[in-house]
C-alpha cells in the first residue's frame, strides 16, 4: 500500500533537512585544486560558475536550454511515465509495473536535473529550481533503505524489467545499467551540489556509492559495468567528498574488465586495449573514466592505452564534423578508413563523450591537439545534435541525405536529447584551465572569467564574434601586477592542419599569418604545443589581440577513405559546412561538383537560421542524357554550417561534394519503378530507397537508402508499385538488405511476385526463372510477360529476424 502523497512528501523533507544538516559539517564545497590523495590533473579546469558568456552564439544557446530544452524535456519525462516509475518506487502514487519501456530510463531525470543545475547557476530561477528540488524528492523516495536505487526493480521486486535480473547487478555486464544508473545520479548530485549548495542529491548519491563499495571489490562482486560512466561518477563523488573508497572502486571496476564483449569494451583487460572497439558512447565513458583515475593515482599503463585509442580515432575513424562511431548496428566503431557519409551514425552522445575524453586529455597533457579535436566535435558534431528551436533532436548525425531523415521531437531511448540537456549550460567550463602560474585560453567566446592564479585574483574578458569572425581580444583585469603565462590555443585549422594526423587536409596551403598583439605592439612569443605563450608582468587593461585567418578552405581526405574520394568538405574557421536541398532549385545537391577553380565567398547572413555566415559561389551541376553520358551545367552553390541542417524541412543535404562529374550523384534517368507509387505493408518515409535507383555496394550497404521490416519476424510482408500507367512487364530483380551480425534483419526465407488484373485482383505471375534468395546481388526473376498497373512483391520473413530491401527494380517491355 502507499502513503498518502502529501504525508509521504512531509515524511521526505524533514528526513532530508536531518542529512542536509549532517552533510554540511562533512562534505566541503569542492574548489579547484588537488584532491586530497595529493594527486590530480596537472591542469584544472577554470569552473563553469566562473565564466560568464556574453556573446550571440553560445549565450542564446544556454539560454534556450533553459527556456525551453529543459522545459520539454521535463514535459516528456512526465508524459512517458519517467518521473512516475520514481513515484510509484517512492510510494508516492499507486502502482505495480514499471512505467517505461528501458531501464536506464532513470538517468534522463538525473541528466536533466544536471542540466538544470547547471543553468541555474547561469540564469537564477526559482520556479526551475523548485522543479528540481521536487525531481530531487521523488528520487529519494524512491531509494531503498539500504541505498539501492533503481526504480526498474524496486518497484516489482519479484517481476524486474526483463533485462535486469532475479538479483540486483547480476546482469550488470549485460543490459541492466544498474551501475549506468548510479553513474548518472552521481554525476547529477555533484553538478546540483557545486551549482546550488545544496545536499539533498548528494546524500542520496552518497548513500547509493557506499551501498556499491559494500558489494563490489576483490573477493565481492566483480561484474564489469555493461554501460560505462559509474567510473567517472564515482571519481566525482570522490573529489567532493574526499571518501577514498570511491577512487578505489572506480579503479576496481576498470580492472575487472577483460573476460565479456568487444561491444562494451570488455573483451580485453583496460590496459591492454589500444583501438577503439564497440559501442562509441559507452568507449568514450570508460576513456574518459580512464583519464580521471590515471590523473590522481598516476597510473601510466591507463595513460598509454588512452594516448594510443586516441591516436587510433583521430587518425582512422575520425568524421570531419567531429562525430565517431561510423556503424549503426551496434552504435559504435567501424574498421579505420570505414567512414560512410549517408549510413554515419555518429550518436549525439559519442559527440558530447568524445568532448569530455579530449578534455581530459588535455588536462593531462596540455597540447592543444586535443582542444582542436574537442572544438570540431563542439560546433559540429555536438550541436547538429538539437534544433535551433531547441525541442527536436538527432540521435545519428549522418552526413549525407535523401530526405529520410528528419529530427524528432523524443526517442523511446531519451539519451540524446537529456544529454543536450547537461552539456550545452557546462560549456563555460572548457574555455579556460590553468596550471600554477599559466592561464590557458582554449576556446573563444565572448565571455568575462575570475580566475585566482597563485594567490593573485584575476579578472579576463573576451571580445569576438567567433565562430564568424577570427579577431579575439583578451583583456586583462589583475588586481595586482602579477607577472604570469597566458597560453592562447592556436588552432590547428589555422595552421594549415584541420586535425591531428593525416586523416584530412587542406587541398591548398594558407599563406595568411596569424597575427597576435599586446597593447597594440607585435607580441613575442613561443609556441609551446598548439599555444602561444606570452608571459611578462601584466597590468590592469593589458589587451591581447589575436586575429586568426577565417578562409574558407576545401577539406580532402586520405585516400583510403573510399567514400570521400574525389570529393572536397568546406570549412570556415572552426565550421564544417553541407549544402542543403532548400538552397539549390530543384531541391538537389547530391549532384553538385565544386571544380578546383570555383571562387566561393563568405557573407554573414543574420536573418538566415539564426544568423549565420554562408559560404556562395558559382559551381556546376551534373546531369544525366538520353544516352547515360554526364554532364555539366553552372549552377550556384549556397552552403551553411553543417549544425544548422535539417531545420527548414526535410530534403537533400551533403558535407562531401565531388570536384569531378563521376564523384557526383545526379538525378537518373526516369524508370517504370522510380517513376511508380511505392505503398507497403508496414509505411515509413524509408520506402523512399525501393525506387532510388542505387546500386548497393553489398546487403549491408548502410551508406545507400534501404527499407525494412524490423522488428516484425517471421511474418508475410509487402511492397508494392503502381505505375504511372498500365505497362507490359516480364522481369524484376531486388537486393536484399541484411545488417547481420549487429542488426535484426536478414535475407528473406521466400519471396514471390503478383501483378494486378483488370479487375483488381491479385494473381501471382508465371515465372519463367526461380526466385533466388541470395546476399549481397540483384536476385533477378524473369516470368511470362503481364500488362498490370501494380506489381506487387510479397516477402516471407524468416522465423528469428526481419527483413529489408534497399532496391528493387522492374523491366518494362519495349
Amino acid at each position: 500500500m502507499y502513503i498518502s502523497y502529501k504525508k509521504r512528501l512531509l515524511t521526505l523533507a524533514f528526513a532530508g533537512l536531518a542529512l542536509v544538516s549532517v552533510a554540511q559539517t562533512n562534505v566541503a564545497r569542492p574548489s579547484v585544486g588537488r584532491t586530497k590523495s595529493g594527486g590530480d590533473y596537472p591542469i584544472q579546469p577554470v569552473p563553469f560558475t566562473a565564466v560568464k558568456v556574453t556573446d550571440q552564439f553560445w549565450a542564446p544557446r544556454i539560454r534556450l536550454n533553459r527556456d525551453v530544452t529543459i522545459p520539454i524535456a521535463l514535459k516528456h519525462c512526465y508524459s512517458t511515465g519517467r518521473v512516475d516509475n520514481f513515484l510509484v518506487a517512492g510510494h508516492l502514487k499507486a502502482g505495480t509495473k514499471f512505467c517505461t519501456e528501458f531501464p536506464f530510463d532513470d538517468t534522463d531525470i538525473y541528466k536533466i536535473i544536471e542540466g538544470a543545475s547547471y543553468s541555474l547557476q547561469t540564469f537564477p530561477d526559482k520556479k526551475l529550481d523548485r522543479q528540481v528540488d521536487s525531481l530531487i524528492t521523488y528520487v529519494a523516495a524512491a531509494q531503498e533503505p539500504d541505498g539501492y536505487l533503481y526504480t526498474a526493480r524496486t518497484i516489482d521486486p519479484l517481476h524486474p524489467h526483463p533485462w535486469s535480473g532475479l538479483k540486483r547487478w547480476e546482469k550488470e555486464s549485460d543490459l541492466s545499467h544498474e551501475l549506468y544508473n548510479s553513474g548518472h545520479l552521481f554525476e547529477a548530485a555533484v553538478a546540483h551540489y557545486q551549482a546550488t549548495g545544496k545536499t539533498s542529491l548528494l546524500n542520496v548519491a552518497i548513500k547509493n556509492a557506499d551501498l556499491l563499495v559494500e558489494n563490489f571489490g576483490p573477493g565481492k562482486l566483480s561484474h564489469a559495468p555493461g554501460h560505462q560512466i559509474v567510473e567517472m561518477g564515482l571519481v566525482k563523488l570522490y573529489r567532493t567528498t574526499g571518501k577514498k573508497p570511491y577512487l578505489d572502486l572506480a579503479k576496481f571496476l576498470l580492472d575487472i574488465r577483460g573476460k565479456g564483449q568487444e561491444y562494451s569494451q570488455d573483451h580485453k583487460p583496460v590496459v591492454q586495449q589500444t583501438e577503439a572497439v564497440g559501442h562509441a558512447v559507452r568507449a568514450t565513458y570508460m576513456y574518459s573514466g580512464m583519464a580521471d583515475v590515471a590523473a590522481i593515482t598516476g597510473d601510466k599503463a591507463y595513460l598509454n592505452a588512452i594516448d594510443q585509442i586516441w591516436h587510433d580515432v583521430v587518425y582512422d575513424k575520425y568524421y570531419i564534423t567531429g562525430g565517431i562511431g561510423a556503424e549503426g548496428g551496434h552504435e559504435g566503431f567501424g574498421p579505420a578508413y570505414e567512414l560512410p557519409n549517408m549510413a554515419a551514425y555518429n550518436e549525439t552522445c559519442a559527440a558530447i563523450g568524445n568532448i569530455y575524453w579530449n578534455q581530459r586529455l588535455f588536462l593531462l597533457h596540455g597540447d592543444a591537439k586535443f582542444y582542436d579535436v574537442l572544438e570540431r566535435s563542439l560546433f559540429n558534431g555536438m550541436l547538429s545534435g538539437v534544433s535551433l528551436s531547441g525541442d527536436r533532436f538527432f540521435y545519428p548525425n549522418p552526413l549525407e541525405s535523401k530526405g529520410q531523415h528528419a529530427r524528432s521531437a523524443w526517442f523511446g531511448c531519451a539519451c540524446c536529447p537529456s544529454n543536450v540537456c547537461r552539456f550545452i549550460p557546462s560549456m563555460p567550463g572548457y574555455v579556460y584551465a590553468q596550471r600554477g602560474n599559466r592561464l590557458y585560453a582554449n576556446l573563444f567566446v565572448n565571455s568575462t572569467a575570475n580566475v585566482t592564479l597563485n594567490g593573485t585574483a584575476l579578472t579576463i574578458a573576451q571580445e569576438t564574434r567567433y565562430p564568424w569572425d577570427g579577431d579575439v581580444a583578451f583583456t586583462l583585469t589583475p588586481a595586482s601586477p602579477k607577472a604570469f603565462d597566458l597560453a592562447i590555443r592556436i588552432p590547428g585549422w589555422a595552421q594549415n592542419q584541420p586535425v591531428p594526423g593525416d586523416l584530412y587536409s587542406f587541398a591548398s596551403q594558407s599563406s595568411t599569418p596569424i597575427t597576435l598583439t599586446i597593447n597594440g605592439q607585435k607580441a613575442a612569443y613561443k609556441l609551446e604545443n598548439g599555444y602561444a605563450i606570452l608571459n611578462q608582468t601584466w597590468q590592469k587593461g593589458d589587451v591581447i589581440r589575436l586575429a586568426l585567418p577565417m578562409e574558407i578552405r576545401r577539406v580532402k581526405a586520405n585516400d583510403r577513405v573510399k567514400a570521400d574520394r574525389d570529393k572536397i568538405a568546406l570549412e570556415r574557421g572552426p565550421m564544417v559546412y553541407c549544402a542543403e536541398w532548400p538552397d539549390s532549385p530543384g531541391g538537389h545537391v547530391l549532384d553538385l561538383i565544386v571544380p578546383d577553380q570555383a571562387s566561393l565567398k563568405a557573407e554573414f547572413k543574420p536573418n538566415v537560421l539564426g544568423g549565420v555566415e554562408l559560404i556562395t559561389g558559382q559551381v556546376e551541376q551534373v546531369k544525366k542524357n538520353d544516352n547515360n553520358q554526364l554532364k555539366t551545367s553552372p549552377a550556384t552553390l549556397t552552403a551553411i554550417p553543417y549544425y544548422s541542417w535539417a531545420n527548414r524541412g526535410n530534403g537533400e543535404m551533403t558535407v562531401w561534394m565531388g570536384t569531378k562529374p563521376e564523384a557526383a550523384k545526379p538525378v537518373p534517368i526516369p524508370t517504370i519503378a522510380s517513376t511508380s507509387t511505392i505503398t507497403a505493408s508496414h509505411p515509413t518515409k524509408a520506402l523512399m530507397a525501393l525506387n532510388d535507383q542505387d546500386t548497393p555496394k553489398n546487403s549491408n550497404d548502410r551508406d545507400n537508402l534501404y527499407y525494412h521490416w524490423w522488428p516484425k519476424k517471421d511474418t508475410l510482408q509487402w511492397v508494392q508499385y503502381t505505375f504511372a500507367k498500365p505497362t507490359t512487364v516480364s522481369s524484376s530483380k531486388v537486393y536484399w538488405f541484411d545488417d547481420s551480425p549487429w542488426g535484426g534483419c536478414r535475407i528473406p526465407a521466400s519471396w514471390k511476385l503478383l501483378y494486378q488484373t483488370t479487375t483488381g485482383d491479385w494473381q501471382e505471375v508465371k515465372a519463367r526463372t526461380p526466385y533466388v534468395v541470395s546476399k549481397d546481388k540483384f536476385d533477378a526473376v524473369t516470368f511470362e510477360p503481364v500488362q498490370t498497373s501494380a506489381l506487387r512483391m510479397m516477402v516471407q520473413l524468416p522465423k528469428e529476424a526481419a527483413s529489408g530491401i534497399i532496391e528493387w527494380r522492374v523491366d518494362a517491355n519495349e
